[in-house]
């Protein structure tokens, strides 16, 4: 492996391994303030058992859950909150993605900075929620 090549590694494990770790923490963060109640629930616990048994359709319009990234909105309650850290590791690629886009073009390789692009355009493309036809 190159020097260059190691830079590169370098620097999106480096990246990768820190929004990993903000995921985690969010997640274990926002568990704990909904087990202790620091946050109240969305969806009263006594309600759980009967919306449970629900469809989908009729779960989220019964409980006013919201569909899509409408769940931002809810963040600061219990049991939507864990969907913070859940987001954030789903996307922690980005940034090492995006701190590569310099290294590459600084070398002038502009297909590998290309294909960064595309990889993260592709992604912005699917958490936009475009593509899911109206669900």
């Amino acid at each position: 492996m190159g020097m260059t090549q190691q830079l590169e590694a370098l620097r999106y494990a480096r990246l990768l391994d820190w929004g990993a770790r903000i995921g985690v923490l969010a997640l274990v963060l926002s568990f704990a303030a909904y087990v202790f109640g620091v946050l109240p629930p969305h969806v009263p616990l006594e309600q759980l058992p009967t919306a449970w048994n629900l469809p989908v359709a009729a779960y989220l319009h019964q409980t006013g859950t919201p569909t899509g990234w409408g769940w931002l909105a809810l963040a600061h309650k219990g049991d939507l909150s864990g969907l913070v850290g859940i987001a954030l590791l789903s996307g922690c690629s980005l940034p090492p993605l995006l701190g590569l886009i310099p290294l590459y073009l600084k070398r002038r390789d502009y297909v590998y900075a290309g294909i960064c692009m595309a990889v993260i355009a592709v992604l912005a493309l699917a958490a936009s929620g475009i593509l899911t036809g109206g669900h």
